[in-house]
C-alpha cells in the first residue's frame, strides 16, 4: 500500500472513530466529502468542493455538506482559513507538511510555499511568556499572471 492510500486508511479510521463516540451516522456522503481532501491536495471553498461532489455523482445538500465539514474540522481532519473577503478555505490537515499560504489579492488564488529558511526563523523565534504549538502564516501579494496583465493594462493607459 502506498503512503497517500495508507493515509487516507487512516483518516478513515478516526473519522469512523470520531463519528462512532458522537453517535453520528456514518454514510457513504460524510466519507465522499473526506476523500476529496486527502486525494485532492488543494484549497476548496464551500462552492469549488460541492463541485467536485456532483462531478463524482455524489448528491449532497448544501446542509450536509456544512455538517460534514464541521465534523471534519471538529475531528481535526480538515483545517479551515479565511484569506479575507468572507470566503473560507479549508484543506487537509492530517499529514499535511508545514508550508505557508501566498495569496493573490486580485485573482485569489492561493499557493503553498515550502520556505524552510523562513519555517526556521518562524520556529526558533522566542516569545516572551508564550510556547507556539502551531502556526500559520498568510502573505498577501499579486502573483505573476496578474501582475503581468496589470502592467499590460497599465501601458494601454
Amino acid at each position: 500500500m502506498d503512503k497517500e492510500n495508507k493515509v487516507r486508511e487512516i483518516v478513515k479510521q478516526k473519522f469512523t472513530e470520531y463519528l462512532s463516540a458522537k453517535k453520528c451516522r456514518k454514510t457513504p456522503e460524510r466519507y465522499a466529502i473526506l476523500d476529496i481532501f486527502y486525494t485532492d491536495q488543494r484549497h476548496f471553498d464551500m462552492d469549488s468542493l460541492y463541485e467536485v461532489l456532483n462531478e463524482r455523482n455524489f448528491r449532497v445538500s448544501r446542509a450536509t455538506l456544512y455538517n460534514t465539514m464541521q465534523l471534519l474540522l471538529d475531528c481535526n481532519l480538515v483545517l479551515k482559513h479565511q484569506f479575507g473577503k468572507n470566503l473560507s478555505f479549508y484543506e487537509r490537515a492530517y499529514n499535511n507538511d508545514l508550508h505557508h499560504h501566498l495569496i493573490c489579492t486580485v485573482c485569489n488564488k492561493i499557493q503553498e510555499s515550502k520556505d524552510a529558511e523562513l519555517r526556521l526563523l518562524i520556529q526558533n523565534k522566542k516569545i516572551k511568556q508564550f510556547t507556539p504549538t502551531h502556526y500559520c502564516l498568510y502573505i498577501y501579494g499579486v502573483c505573476n499572471i496578474c501582475a503581468r496583465k496589470l502592467k499590460k493594462e497599465n501601458r494601454k493607459k
